[in-house]
C-alpha cells in the first residue's frame, strides 16, 4: 500500500496489418473508447492512437491496429509514496505496513519528496510539460487489497504532460537497417500502490500483502483493430504484463485474435484480459468498468501540488520546502539519444554500434575505459568490443560485470596490435587466453607462448627467399600478374614462421625482390 509508482501513459500506436506488420507513417487520430479502467485502481489514460499505414498484400483484408500502453514504473526510494514505511524488495508479507497502508482512522497521506523529484525528472527525461500545479484524487473501488475502499492518483490534472519518446530499432536482417521512431507520451502521474493479493488454491482462499504489489515495472496495454477510414474499434485491456518479451506477444496474439474473431462474425468485447506466458494466449478476467465506476473526487487530504523554476521561485523560500524544476533539470543525467549522438561525432561510429553500446549493460563504460588506455585507433576498439568481447560474453551468457578480461586488459593488447608487436591471429589467441587465464597480462602470455612478431628483416628476406625458391611456380604466376599467387606466398611464408611474420612486411619484400 501507498508504494510510490509512476505511471506513465503511452497514447496508442496504430498497426496496419495482413500479419500483424508494424508501419511507419503516423497521422493523428481520435481516441479509441472510454478511459479505461486499471486492475482494482491502477490509473489509466484514454487511448490517443499514432496511425501507421501500409499496403495490404495481394488477397488479404486489411486491417488496422490501435496499442496504447499504461505503464506503471517502481520509483526508486526508501519509503512509500504516501508514508514513512520502508519500501524493501522480498521483504516478509505486512512487515512493513504503517497505520496509514492499513487505513486505520484518522491516519493521514505525507507526500514523499523524493518520488514527486522522481516524477519531474522522468517527465524532463520524456519531453514533457511539467505542470506547476498538479492535484490528487481518489479513486474508488472496493477490493481486499486497497482497505481504505479508494486509490490515491492523478486523475484530473498529473504532475507531467505531452511528452515523447525517441527510439531507433533494427529493421531487416542487416544491422545497417536502423530506423528512428517517436512514440508520444500522454501523461505522467503520482499513484498511490495497492496490495498484493496471494491466491492459495488449495485452500480456496486469498490472503493479503499490505507491503506493495509489484516489482520494478509492469505494463497494461490496450488493444483494439478496425478497417482503415472505419471508427475505430471496440478495444480490450490486457493486464499486468511485467517484461517487454512478454509484452510484444500479448499484443501480437490479442491483435491477431480479434482480427479472427471478427472476420468470424464474431463481435469483440470491452473487457480485461490476462496473458497466460505458458499457453501464449490472452483470456478473459472481466468486464471493464466505465470512468464513472470509480467516482473520481478531489483527494481532500492533499493539497494541490506546488512546483516552481527559476523565474517563479518566491524570494527567501527555503530550498527544503519548494521544488524546483530547474535544479531538478541540471541533475539530470546525459540522455541515451545525446550519448549516442556524442559516440558517432567523438569516433565517427555507426549509429548502429552506438545502439549496442547503450543497450547492453556496461558495455559502453567498458568501451570508454579501453579508449582512456589505448592508443588503438577507436574504429578498431569498436570492433574488438562489440565483436570479439561481446561475442565471448554471449558465448559464456555472462554480462559485462562478469567479464574475465578487465578494460585495462584489452587496452594493452590492443597497443600491442598497434605498435605491431603482434598479428590479428595472435591478438585473437592472446586474447582467449585472457579470457581463460584470470591474472595473466597480454605482454606475459606474448612471452610465454613465443607470439611477438619477427622484427629481424634480415631473417625475414632469408625466409621470403628460401620459400620463393622452393614454389617457383608460384612466383612464375606472380609474374604473370595472378592476385593470387602473392597471397600464397605470403601465407607460405607466415606458415614456415608460425604466423610470427607482418603479412605487410612480407608482401613489401616479396614485391622488392621480384
Amino acid at each position: 500500500m501507498a508504494a510510490p509508482v509512476l505511471c506513465r501513459l503511452c497514447p496508442g500506436r496504430r498497426w496496419s496489418l495482413a500479419y500483424i506488420n508494424r508501419g511507419s507513417r503516423h497521422e493523428t487520430g481520435t481516441p479509441t473508447g472510454s478511459r479505461s479502467s486499471g486492475k482494482r485502481g491502477q490509473s489509466s489514460g484514454v487511448q490517443q492512437p499514432l496511425i501507421t499505414a501500409e499496403k495490404p498484400r495481394k488477397g488479404e483484408h486489411e486491417w488496422a491496429a490501435v496499442v496504447g500502453l499504461e505503464i506503471h514504473a517502481q520509483i526508486s526510494s526508501n519509503s512509500k509514496l504516501f508514508s514513512g514505511s520502508q519500501v524493501h524488495f522480498a521483504a516478509p508479507p505486512n512487515s512493513l505496513v504503517s497505520f496509514f497502508d492499513a487505513s486505520l482512522p484518522g491516519t493521514l497521506p505525507v507526500l514523499n519528496r523524493r518520488c514527486v523529484e522522481a516524477a519531474v525528472m522522468t517527465g524532463l527525461a520524456l519531453n514533457c510539460r511539467i505542470n506547476k500545479k498538479s492535484l490528487f484524487d481518489r479513486k474508488h473501488y472496493f477490493y481486499a487489497d486497497l482497505p481504505a475502499g479508494y486509490q490515491i492518483t492523478q486523475q484530473r490534472l498529473p504532475i507531467a504532460v505531452n511528452g515523447s519518446l525517441a527510439y531507433s530499432v533494427f529493421v531487416g536482417k542487416k544491422p545497417s537497417q536502423l530506423i528512428n521512431k517517436t512514440v508520444r507520451i500522454k501523461q505522467i502521474q503520482l499513484e498511490q500502490d495497492s496490495g498484493k493479493s496471494l491466491h492459495d488454491d488449495r485452500r480456496s482462499q486469498t490472503l493479503i500483502d499490505l507491503n506493495r504489489a509489484e516489482g520494478q515495472l509492469r505494463v497494461d496495454a490496450n488493444i483494439s483493430v478496425h478497417h482503415p477510414g472505419e471508427p475505430l474499434g471496440v478495444r480490450t485491456e490486457v493486464k499486468n504484463l511485467n517484461s517487454a518479451r512478454f509484452l510484444a506477444k500479448a499484443i501480437d496474439y490479442e491483435i491477431q485474435r480479434q482480427i479472427n474473431e471478427l472476420e468470424n462474425g464474431g463481435e469483440i468485447l470491452n473487457e480485461t484480459r490476462s496473458f497466460d506466458y505458458k499457453l501464449g494466449c490472452t483470456v478473459p478476467m472481466r468486464d471493464k468498468e466505465g470512468k464513472q465506476d470509480y467516482r473520481f473526487i478531489p483527494e481532500p487530504n492533499l493539497p494541490p501540488l506546488l512546483l516552481y523554476d527559476s523565474v517563479s521561485l518566491p524570494a527567501g523560500a527555503d530550498p527544503q520546502q519548494v521544488i524546483d524544476i530547474d535544479q531538478i533539470r541540471k541533475r539530470l543525467p546525459e540522455l541515451p539519444s545525446v550519448t549516442r549522438e556524442k559516440l558517432i561525432q567523438q569516433y565517427g561510429m555507426l549509429p548502429e554500434h552506438s545502439l549496442t553500446l547503450l543497450n547492453e549493460a556496461g558495455l559502453l563504460e567498458f568501451f570508454q575505459n579501453v579508449m582512456k588506455e589505448t592508443r588503438a585507433e577507436p574504429k578498431k576498439v569498436t570492433s574488438w568490443v562489440l565483436n570479439t568481447f561481446l561475442g565471448f560474453l554471449k558465448q559464456q551468457n555472462l554480462a559485462v560485470s562478469e567479464s574475465p578480461v578487465t578494460p585495462s586488459a584489452l587496452a594493452e593488447l590492443l597497443n600491442l596490435l598497434d605498435r605491431k608487436a603482434i598479428s590479428s591471429s595472435a591478438a585473437k589467441q592472446v586474447f582467449e587466453e585472457l579470457w581463460r587465464s584470470k591474472g595473466k597480462t597480454p605482454a606475459h602470455i606474448v612471452s610465454e607462448k613465443e607470439l611477438g612478431l619477427l622484427q629481424d628483416r634480415e631473417t625475414l628476406e632469408q625466409l621470403c627467399q628460401a620459400t620463393m625458391e622452393e614454389h617457383p611456380q608460384v612466383v612464375m604466376d606472380m609474374k604473370k600478374g595472378n592476385p593470387r599467387a602473392i597471397n600464397k606466398l605470403i601465407g607460405l611464408v607466415r606458415k614456415a614462421t608460425l604466423s610470427r611474420a607482418d603479412p605487410t612486411v612480407i608482401k613489401e619484400i616479396l614485391e622488392k625482390k621480384l
